[in-house]
């Protein structure tokens, strides 16, 4: 048989039941399924702790005369929106496939990403409007009361970030959330020292100059998420992830005579597909399971792929390279040649 199209369920309904179980365990095991029972309620607690933090100290701000507090609430109440939003998300992410969206809606937290950059540029721009104001119009400020405000946000912040640390490595969604705690933490660090100083030093100055560079922080953190969600969203080759060498390591395996038109993409943020076309010797599908096999776990356990789609065939087709011609406009020369079933 000349061609045979094999994906990460194998050839048939009995392949695909033993096999997931083992082969998902490479990838993240136990501990992450542990870890994705418990982002919820760790994002519901973030969300109430980051309603209460804004509004306590848009008061205090109010009292002190302070631009640097009250900008650090904005961004705070800012936070409380884009947590919102990524709990949304990760509820919606949460549903299965469908025959509409056969990967599931795990891009959400890409979408939920873009908005929450939106949100924060909003907020920036606020933060610098109020600055340049108060550069302009200096008002006296009481450092004590701006030092307790701001020790409430670093303990809500810190609290906040210390819950979302774990599940930041896991998801972009929950990543964005911990950025924003984490940009909080230290602007509530800069409020803490500009309230210090203004006890002993009437450099009211310093208060605008601060919320400047908190808005550098955010502007930094806001471009980081923007570039990695809009890879995602661009079927990017994920971060870390080699074509060359995965096409050199298949190459590699014995009965496997050549590989070519390699993609790699994120599913989401934690999940790496991958497909190929796998050239071996002249024999039947059911000859190509042991191959399947070995080379679906040298993907996930070298390369983190947890979502790897194999089609085999007996003769090279299109032109052979390494990447598709047909994703490049080459469609006459990849359909040409009219030996392989379509991936």
């Amino acid at each position: 048989m000349e061609n045979a199209q094999e994906n990460i369920a194998g050839s048939s309904p009995e392949s695909f039941e033993e096999k997931e179980p083992h082969e998902h365990a490479h990838h993240g095991g136990h501990h992450h399924v542990g870890l994705e029972e418990t982002t919820g309620a760790r994002l519901l607690v973030t969300l109430i702790l980051n309603l209460i933090i804004p509004v306590a100290q848009v008061m205090g701000g109010i009292y002190a005369h302070s631009v640097a507090l009250l900008s650090d609430a904005t961004h705070n109440f800012s936070d409380f929106i884009a947590i919102l939003i990524a709990y949304v998300a990760y509820l919606i992410g949460k549903r299965g496939p469908s025959v509409r969206y056969t990967f599931g809606y795990r891009r959400a937290e890409v979408m939920a990403a873009f908005i929450n950059v939106i949100i924060l540029v909003g907020a920036s721009a606020f933060i610098l409007y109020e600055a340049w104001e108060r550069f302009n119009h200096p008002q006296p400020i009481l450092g004590q009361w701006v030092i307790i405000m701001a020790g409430v946000g670093i303990l809500g912040n810190g609290f906040s970030a210390l819950l979302l640390y774990r599940g930041s490595k896991q998801s972009l969604n929950v990543r964005g959330a911990f950025l924003h705690m984490m940009g909080d933490l230290l602007t509530s660090v800069a409020v803490l020292v500009n309230g210090l100083i203004l006890i002993f030093k009437p450099w009211y100055w310093l208060d605008p100059l601060l919320s400047v560079l908190i808005v550098a922080f955010i502007l930094k953190n806001c471009w980081s998420i923007l570039r990695e969600a809009t890879s995602i969203l661009m079927n990017a080759t994920p971060k870390g992830v080699d074509v060359k060498k995965i096409k050199s390591f298949l190459e590699s395996i014995p009965g496997v005579l050549g590989v070519h038109y390699l993609h790699a993409w994120n599913v989401s943020a934690s999940s790496i597909a991958f497909s190929c076309h796998v050239e071996v010797s002249d024999q039947p599908v059911s000859k190509t399971e042991p191959l399947a096999d070995t080379i679906r776990k040298g993907l996930q356990e070298r390369f983190g792929i947890d979502h790897p789609i194999l089609q085999f065939e007996t003769s090279q087709c299109g032109d052979g390279t390494m990447l598709c011609q047909i994703s490049c406009g080459g469609q006459n020369s990849a359909l040409s040649s009219g030996n392989s079933k379509s991936t």
